[in-house]
């Protein structure tokens, strides 16, 4: 059974950076593109970044662009996501999965291979 484990939320002020982890177990992520998405108090999950299984290429929504960095190391199953110059609108609730296409940047669950995972609270104040 595969289980997704996030962590590294926390609270920053705004500018400030943050970097979460995603451990995938019960299988191994080498062969599969993995993604990024958050879910905002009274919103939708939406997607924000996505690896391809080799590294390269990546993939980011237009609102974390330029500040958001996807990376991933198959040897240890764990992807990464560091978060700089963060907004009060990232604020959210961070999780990953597998998609069935990085290029795709879609949130919804028929487009991930796994059960979400708890998350991660990122909190950004001003």
């Amino acid at each position: 059974q595969v289980h997704l484990v996030e962590s590294g939320g926390g609270s920053v002020q705004t500018g400030g950076s943050l970097r979460v982890s995603c451990v995938f177990s019960g299988r191994s992520i080498g062969s599969y593109d993995m993604g990024w998405y958050r879910q905002a108090p009274g919103k939708e999950r939406e997607f924000v970044a996505s690896i391809m299984w080799s590294g390269d290429p990546t993939y980011y929504s237009d609102a974390v662009k330029g500040r958001f960095t996807i990376s991933r190391d198959n040897d240890k199953n764990t992807v990464f996501l560091q978060k700089n110059g963060l907004k009060p609108e990232d604020t959210a609730k961070y999780y990953c999965n597998a998609t069935k296409g990085a290029c795709y940047k879609d949130s919804t669950t028929d487009m991930v291979f796994f059960d979400w995972g708890e998350g991660t609270t990122g909190t950004v104040s001003s």
